[in-house]
């Protein structure tokens, strides 16, 4: 997680604001000074460019592309209104190519005589880009170790890269005029439709939508008739965050009663409403954490400034949006990847130009600008998904925290199970710790009881105690949650005759079966394959599947229960859209039924008529080769339970498992997700791992095994020499494979980078990614520098 304080850059291995436009040396001992480049002076800390300086000679312009480093151009012959500023796109030659960047800095020479350096072709816009948005792009580039072009590139908005305006969507809008609104009836008494017209429009003092009016069998040249005569008038307004009416009134429906806990955190939260203030709310599921972010937001956009809340899932998305849009009469807008580019050009734009008070949205969403910032929301802090996992590898969860930081506003990370890197944080007083320890109902959290699978047949995945569970509960009425985190019908195809297994021919993986449609499919490469009529090896036709998916475990519950509805919620299933959203509208009608699904339906959903949830099988996700694995596991086994008795009954959870007296486990069942978090944090202490040391990871790949291991060993080699040399506390572990060495294709090794002070780590990181910039064998191997990985794989 990165500092607070993202100011110092020379703790982080390079400034992308200082960066020179400077081939890397192909030393490796100077490759750190080179990669940084020039100092921090006043000049770069104001972009270059003095206050009431003469119009600059060069443009330092960061373009979309993988070299780490900025380029030179002439300022384009027409200048922006304002000048030329950092912020600013423009359109440049690069290469064959025309590429939209971004202004940096603007400067009077630099390195190349003005003679050689191309000019740019187009200033986009009149104003640059807004201020706070350049800033947290520079810190991801330099916390994250990745080139700014592509920082800046991947953190616009599709249509912002390909150089359109930023301008929102606009839509038409009639009003009466004061003439109109004085109008008696002989005014148009020769003239009926128009006069029908101007009586509707009467009826709404604001005004009508042009499509709402046309809806209502009224023409266009009606309209233009009654402009021509004064009557009405044309309004422009956004598409997106228009102006409502009834705005003075921030609430449409009352805030609900606060209990003690709830009240207290929220009390906390309202003593620094100025100030950067990190809180955790580590509440128990249903303990109303929503409510506590509702009304925090309440007291924020009071007081005139904006607020933005991330949600770790697009599913839960509409269902966040539609809660804040009951509660607030104010704009809220969501940024996520099921949007038009259109319409997330138009939620981005609403919240820059600040008519969006509350912006919700997925991981991306922390790049929206926001032109009054009051407070930062992290639902659900500890999900994996707040971490993107290729290209530019930033956590979104800390940039929200250096964000808020930045602007001195609170930010409040909300979870039922932490991670292990906040409680830390927490539990040392770093941050606020804000417990919500009861429901908001008056039954608890569902305990966990294991269910012993060892010497027990099984029918799609169940053991017979859990299918007697699953028909009393759907003979009380009530309904059933069946969890199982692998899709397709079961995770493999064997033969029974001589062992042969479907395994892909690109992974070090098993090709998953599936019925609907019948296939073979790889989960990591996506490959296809038909399903053999016979093994391959030995040619016997006893072709079995191995194991359950979430395909299986539905045929299995249709055919037991064949009155009951069977709802399968996976990655396959919800493809359409709002698929997901038409299946939870049914669910939450409240009739029994059976919801089959992974950890999709994991996160966040209120499902309140689920009183029993059924693990098909907790050990998968707890004996991986990750460190993490335990953590990750128990947070998603605490969660899925949490779906259990949200409302007037009681749950019950049945966790099925081959290892019932695993001591993680037992202690997890027994005393919860705190005391088991409190021994991981122990073993994390005594193995020298984060939350107590930081990590990086250098991860190399090719389609040549040798090729990727020659390099992987030389940079070791030369990064252990160098480290020797500078006498750095970094260790380096590796070259080893990755825990699935051959994916798509290709084979991928790591090299891990450890050390107990976050910016010694940077330094090392840099000077590692320099040198394979510099390395003529890199360019034939694909490569890339995680900082604080939150996988190994």
């Amino acid at each position: 997680m990165p500092p607070p304080d993202p100011l110092p850059g020379t703790a982080y291995g390079c400034d992308p604001v200082a960066e020179q436009p400077r081939k890397l040396t192909r030393n490796p001992r100077h490759a750190v000074s080179a990669f940084r480049g020039a100092p921090h002076s006043t000049r770069a800390a104001t972009g270059g460019q003095l206050p009431d300086s003469p119009a600059p000679r060069v443009l330092r312009v960061a373009v979309p592309s993988p070299l780490r480093r900025l380029f030179d151009y002439r300022p384009a012959r027409e200048a922006p209104p304002g000048g030329w500023a950092p912020g600013l796109r423009v359109r440049v030659p690069f290469g064959r190519r025309e590429v939209v960047g971004v202004v940096v800095a603007c400067l009077d020479h630099g390195e190349l005589p003005l003679s050689e350096l191309k000019p740019a072709l187009a200033c986009l816009d009149e104003a640059p880009l807004p201020a706070d948005w350049l800033w947290l792009c520079r810190f991801t580039a330099r916390y994250y170790q990745h080139p700014l072009g592509d920082t800046l590139h991947q953190a616009l908005p599709v249509l912002l890269r390909q150089g359109r305006p930023l301008a929102g969507r606009t839509r038409e809008r009639w009003a009466l005029t004061t003439a109109g609104r004085d109008a008696g009836p002989e005014a148009l008494a020769r003239a009926p439709r128009q006069a029908a017209l101007l009586a509707m429009l009467a009826q709404h003092p604001h005004g009508l939508a042009s499509q709402a009016i046309l809806a209502q069998a009224f023409s266009r040249d009606q309209l233009r008739s009654l402009a021509a005569k004064g009557l009405i008038e044309r309004q422009e307004e956004a598409l997106s965050a228009p102006a409502r009416p009834d705005a003075d009134h921030l609430l449409a429906e009352p805030a609900l009663p606060l209990n003690r806990e709830q009240a207290q955190a929220l009390a906390v939260l309202h003593e620094r409403l100025d100030a950067y203030h990190p809180c955790l709310l580590e509440g128990v599921t249903g303990s109303g954490k929503t409510e506590v972010y509702l009304q925090l937001i309440e007291a924020v956009v009071g007081r005139g400034r904006q607020a933005l809340v991330l949600v770790p899932e697009i599913g839960l998305t509409p269902q966040t949006l539609a809660r804040f849009r009951r509660r607030f009469r104010v704009p809220v807008v969501a940024l996520h990847s099921g949007l038009t580019d259109h319409e997330r050009l138009d939620a981005w734009e609403a919240a820059a130009s600040g008519r969006a008070p509350i912006v919700i949205g997925t991981r991306s969403a922390i790049f929206t600008p926001l032109a009054r910032p009051g407070a930062i929301i992290v639902d659900e802090e500890h999900d994996g998904s707040y971490k993107q996992q290729d290209g530019l590898r930033y956590h979104a969860r800390d940039l929200a925290v250096a964000r808020a930081h930045r602007h001195a506003i609170p930010v409040l990370l909300g979870s039922a199970t932490p991670s292990l890197e906040s409680l830390a944080l927490a539990r040392r007083g770093d941050w606020r710790h804000l417990p919500l320890t009861r429901r908001a109902t008056r039954h608890a959290p569902a305990a966990l009881e294991l269910l012993d699978l060892r010497g027990r047949r099984r029918l799609g995945g169940l053991a017979p105690p859990a299918l007697e569970a699953i028909a009393e509960t759907l003979a009380a009425g009530h309904q059933v949650l069946v969890f199982i985190n692998r899709r397709g019908f079961a995770p493999t195809l064997a033969c029974h005759a001589c062992g042969w297994l479907a395994e892909c021919d690109a992974c070090d993986a098993r090709m998953t079966l599936h019925r609907r449609p019948p296939l073979l499919a790889c989960h990591h490469c996506d490959r296809r394959r038909a399903l053999p009529e016979a093994c391959p090896e030995c040619g016997s036709i006893d072709l079995r599947p191995l194991g359950s998916g979430t395909e299986r475990t539905e045929e299995t519950l249709a055919e037991r229960f064949p009155k009951v509805p069977v709802h399968r919620i996976d990655r396959d299933s919800t493809r359409r859209r709002d698929a997901f959203e038409a299946v939870l509208a049914e669910v939450r009608r409240g009739e029994p039924c059976l919801l089959v699904g992974t950890q999709m339906l994991a996160k966040g959903h209120h499902l309140p008529h689920v009183t029993l949830v059924v693990v098909v099988n907790a050990d998968a996700g707890l004996y991986a080769s990750d460190f993490r694995a335990l953590e990750q596991g128990a947070q998603l086994l605490v969660q899925v339970a949490g779906r259990a008795g949200r409302a007037a009954h009681p749950g019950r959870v049945l966790v099925q498992t081959m290892h019932p007296d695993d001591p993680h486990l037992r202690l997890l069942a027994e005393r919860g997700y705190a005391a088991l978090a409190d021994r991981l944090l122990e073993e994390r202490r005594a193995a020298a791992l984060p939350p107590f040391r930081f990590l990086a990871l250098l991860r190399l790949e090719s389609a040549r095994e040798e090729a990727v291991g020659e390099l992987a060993r030389r940079a070791a080699a030369a990064l252990r020499g160098w480290l020797a040399e500078r006498e750095l506390a970094v260790d380096c572990l590796g070259p080893v494979p990755a825990p699935m060495e051959r994916r798509q294709g290709r084979y991928h090794l790591q090299l891990m980078l450890t050390a107990e002070r976050r910016s010694t780590l940077h330094e090392a990181g840099a000077w590692l990614a320099a040198w394979l910039e510099a390395t003529p064998e890199a360019r034939r191997v694909r490569w890339s520098l995680d900082i604080d990985p939150q996988t190994l794989s």
